[in-house]
């Protein structure tokens, strides 16, 4: 089926930018976001507010890796994947707060727990780094596939900001990969920690493909997860197989994120993320 193409937004900002850069050119900026009248559906905003969610969690993990990575250049590499995570959570936020009638700080920092819509593997613990490599394997797979099917979304808007964001996962899904391959292929330690890796996150793979009801709603503004299910198997099993490793039988978790019910570990993540916006209402600078 073909989809109208709308190119009302491909005068804004830089396609070859980072997600948190403001720049001239053509692709869209969270600014630009913020400026347009564009104001999506309930259901497109409630789409959108997921897709936000599970980049600002992310984003949010992978920072504290900075000044903790295992070498220096991976602690620029976590970082600069984290900031281009805050910037797609801006953007989809921003337009959901459009509908929603809250800016992306009151979205960030002025929310319950029960009011994200993450799924449950953004906000697992760090771990070693092996744990972070597999939660950034499993995750960059899976928004790279998204991604790559938004941007024919009949939302305009999701369409680029899902363009932009492909562009910056690209690298995310690749930095991911060879760090999977050096440890899964590396010392007796490195494979052992990397394979128990991949055992600990396996469980919350599945609610990544879970369809439902609003993915039903918004038609051809979204995508429905259980479409990717199989390209996803495909291309992680073969990025495990050649990291000598083995693709994990685990019994699923049992989710529950886009529903606003999570696990332990997002109070804590949302404790220190918001504490300095909540300690000081209203303050810029």
């Amino acid at each position: 089926m073909s989809i109208h193409q709308d190119h009302s937004l491909d005068s804004f900002g830089d396609a070859a930018a980072s997600a948190t850069r403001v720049t001239p050119g053509n692709a869209l900026r969270p600014e630009d976001i913020a400026l347009r009248p564009d104001k999506p559906n309930d259901d497109v905003a409630e789409y959108a507010l997921r897709l936000g969610d599970d980049s600002l969690i992310l984003a949010q993990r992978l920072s504290r890796w900075i000044s903790r990575g295992p070498e220096l250049e991976e602690d620029i590499a976590l970082g600069n994947i984290a900031l281009d995570l805050l910037g797609h959570a801006r953007s989809f936020l921003i337009y959901a707060g459009h509908a929603l009638g809250r800016s992306e700080d009151e979205l960030a920092y002025w929310r319950e727990e029960d009011e994200f819509r993450s799924a449950w593997i953004f906000e697992q613990p760090n771990g070693d780094f092996g744990v972070t490599i597999a939660r950034q394997l499993v995750v960059s797979i899976y928004q790279h596939l998204l991604y790559s099917r938004l941007v024919n979304s009949s939302d305009a808007t999701i369409a680029a900001i899902s363009a932009k964001a492909l562009k910056e996962v690209d690298y995310h899904r690749d930095h991911a990969t060879q760090w999977t391959l050096r440890l899964g292929d590396g010392t007796d330690e490195s494979h052992a920690r990397m394979q128990a890796a991949l055992e600990l996150l396996w469980p919350y793979v599945d609610e990544l493909f879970d369809d439902d009801e609003l993915v039903e709603r918004i038609g051809e503004a979204g995508v429905r997860p259980a479409s990717l299910r199989e390209q996803f198997d495909a291309e992680i099993a073969a990025v495990i197989d050649e990291a000598t490793l083995t693709v994990p039988q685990v019994p699923r978790a049992r989710g529950g994120g886009r529903g606003g019910e999570h696990s332990e570990h997002l109070g804590y993540v949302l404790a220190e993320m918001q504490v300095l916006a909540r300690k000081h209402p209203g303050a810029t600078w």
